[in-house]
């Protein structure tokens, strides 16, 4: 299903289904992430809905800063790692969470990617707009 997606990329979810993208994470042996932070209406709950998804422990990723640190290295100190399959769905846009702070989220996932790349590990994550 993902032989034509790149192994580290951030990308519309486009023409993916969420149940598809958890069964093929399942096979390829790779951790699936997925998050559904549209209730959030600024950068503080989006980030700590992001972070509750992803079982991550209370307090990571109350800024940006905190949740690429604990996309990249705490996630590489927990072991050896087979890949990340990450589905952030319908991501808001509200007037504390614009544009520019959906960008700047998806650039975390982008540093995140391109870390992972380094280390030769699959990083994709699949995103949409509310």
């Amino acid at each position: 299903m993902l032989a034509s997606v790149p192994a580290n990329l951030v990308q519309s979810i486009r023409a993916f289904r969420v149940g598809e993208l958890q069964e093929e994470a399942a096979r390829l042996g790779q951790h699936f992430l997925y998050a559904h932070p549209n209730t959030g209406a600024t950068k503080q709950q989006v980030l700590g809905l992001i972070a509750e998804s992803f079982l991550f422990p209370k307090g990571i990723g109350k800024n940006f800063d905190g949740l690429r640190a604990t996309l990249t290295d705490t996630m590489f100190q927990a072991g050896t790692q087979t890949g990340f399959l990450v589905v952030l769905e319908q991501l808001p846009n509200t007037q504390k969470f614009d544009k520019e702070a959906r960008e700047t989220l998806l650039d975390v996932f982008r540093d995140a990617a391109d870390y992972w790349a380094d280390k030769k590990v699959p990083f994709r994550v699949f995103y949409s707009f509310e």
